[in-house]
């Protein structure tokens, strides 16, 4: 099958890691291509590019005028099956009229990786949701909805010597508890909280380490002052880090899904989330502990709870999560898109 991805944001976060992981996925058996943005990398100079298999096709276009790049590849590439990501690249699509047909040429589908922020996902041929919550918004969706989870590459176990090196980085002993987030250092992510949490709950063999880049960075810089926090920036090996903390928190104020308690889920690492859509959904299946949206004084008391109870890593079974799953039933998705099609 041909296919053609396409998303037009920066950086390389959540979406672009799902984004790249299908990609690959898909690119041993069939011929893949992906469309980004000419200025794809963001802060730090991450991007999706550098984690992409050789036999991806990339085509890149004019972050002003991406519709006539989009246009052209697919005129050029032809493709059986057109997946957007996120809303910039979805509206471009939707709207694509080429002058010999009515609609795109072949099916469209969307993964709602946050939420129905535009009329134009309602116009897609097919939707991929990844948390039950989204449907809320999909009652008078005329189209095929799939609920197909999010994906997970399991992370191979690090040695001793490679966590003690971790966590290190994170100016933490062995004997420290070494609290841990994962994420873009923007308002939404909710570090601000976290920092403040980590301070009133005051215990002097607690540290905190935040693996991520973004706008937030300088401020947040002011709020740790003196205390044993760690801002480490992008890392590429981001996902090693789950196995060096002691406890991952996502003190998000709207988190869609949260792909990061997944990954920390994996490592065996117990989960400290907000009441924020995705982990609310996700902790009533799997184990962790919720906290108010915005709720310092709870957050607090939820990190000082944790340093006192044993050190247990969890075991927890995400194979419904697993890469090879989610890429199958994405692919039988895209193949009830085509007959319908033809169908049609």
């Amino acid at each position: 099958m041909r296919i053609l991805h396409v998303v037009l944001s920066r950086g390389f976060a959540g979406t672009e890691r799902a984004t790249a992981e299908m990609c690959n996925a898909h690119a041993a058996e069939h011929e893949v291509s992906l469309v980004i943005r000419r200025d794809h990398r963001g802060a730090g100079g991450a991007s999706i590019r550098d984690h992409l298999d050789p036999r991806v096709t990339v085509r890149e276009v004019h972050p002003w005028f991406p519709g006539f790049g989009l246009a052209r590849a697919v005129r050029e590439l032809q493709p059986e099956v057109i997946h957007t990501h996120l809303r910039k690249a979805t509206r471009l699509v939707a709207r694509m009229r080429p002058p010999w047909r009515r609609r795109p040429p072949c099916p469209t589908i969307a993964t709602l990786h946050m939420w129905v922020n535009g009329r134009h996902f309602l116009q897609m041929d097919g939707l991929i949701v990844i948390a039950a919550w989204q449907k809320r918004d999909l009652a008078h969706y005329r189209g095929r909805i799939f609920d197909i989870n999010e994906s997970l590459i399991p992370q191979p176990r690090i040695a001793a010597t490679r966590r003690a090196a971790l966590r290190a980085e994170c100016g933490a002993s062995d004997t420290d508890f070494l609290i841990g987030g994962v994420g873009r250092l923007a308002h939404s992510k909710g570090f601000d909280v976290l920092i403040r949490a980590f301070r009133e709950a005051g215990s002097p063999h607690a540290k905190l380490a935040i693996v991520g880049a973004g706008r937030e960075r300088a401020s947040l810089e002011k709020l740790i002052g003196d205390a044993p926090v760690k801002l480490l920036g992008f890392r590429d090996d981001a996902k090693d880090f789950y196995q060096a903390f002691d406890l991952f928190v996502s003190p998000s104020r709207s988190e869609p899904l949260g792909r990061v308690l997944f990954e920390a889920l994996d490592a065996g690492t117990p989960v400290l989330a907000t009441r924020t859509q995705g982990p609310t959904e996700i902790l009533a299946r799997l184990p962790g502990t919720l906290v108010p949206i915005d709720d310092v004084a709870a957050m607090a008391a939820a990190l000082s709870a944790a340093q006192c109870a044993p050190r247990l890593r969890c075991a927890v079974d995400l194979t419904p999560w697993h890469l090879d799953n989610v890429a199958r039933e994405t692919l039988a998705a895209y193949e009830a898109l085509r007959i319908a099609r033809t169908q049609a």
